[in-house]
């Protein structure tokens, strides 16, 4: 009998010494790194930076219906284009001229000469689909940027987006100066074109 007893004995010895362990902590099994070359590659980033203004899109643009103010010093994009906290904004209500256009960099300048030593304020009027937003903008002094530049004879009132509200603010010859700006409001493109074409000559 007590030969039968010690056999079991050792046989359960045995078991529990050999058995895999019911109350192994899964957590102390050290982690094994993935391969770079099979670890997912992350997207490409879509944005990409450019010096170029990004134009307004304004066939998707919409009303902003959450009131949005921005105020900060301007960097000046281009004549009717400021930049407030990073954010691009097309002036209010009017047409400057493009860089490479006649007048262009004069422009650029004047709403320079307008902008220094102030801090304007942005309210955003619309945004399109891609972030892009137009707003009145006004200088320190209360100044409309939008109203100051056409007074110069720089930008041409939009009536399609201004309700005509700076027209009368245009001096008499401006839509002949200007006439690139004149050409796209009235969708006359192929005398950009034409223009664009000389140009290259």
């Amino acid at each position: 009998m007590e030969v039968l007893f010690g056999g079991l004995f050792i046989l359960g010895v045995f078991y529990l010494a050999f058995r895999p362990s019911r109350f192994k902590n899964k957590t102390s099994t050290p982690a094994v790194e993935t391969p770079s070359e099979l670890r997912p590659n992350p997207k490409p980033s879509t944005e990409t930076k450019t010096d170029q203004p990004t134009r307004f899109d304004e066939k998707s643009a919409e009303q902003s219906h959450a009131a949005r103010i921005l105020s900060g010093p301007a960097w000046i994009v281009d004549g009717d284009t400021i930049k407030v906290q990073n954010t691009q904004i097309r002036l209010f209500g009017i047409d400057a001229p493009e860089l490479n256009h006649p007048y262009g960099k004069n422009a650029k300048w004047a709403l320079h000469r307008l902008c220094k030593g102030h801090t304007v304020r942005a309210e955003i009027s619309e945004m399109d689909d891609y972030g892009r937003t137009v707003a009145r903008c006004y200088l320190s002094d209360g100044r409309d940027l939008s109203a100051e530049m056409v007074k110069q004879g720089l930008a041409i009132d939009w009536p399609k987006f201004s309700g005509g509200l700076y027209r009368n603010l245009e001096p008499s010859d401006v839509r002949k100066k200007l006439f690139l700006a004149d050409a796209r409001q009235k969708g006359k493109m192929h005398v950009w074109k034409k223009f664009e074409e000389r140009q290259s000559i």
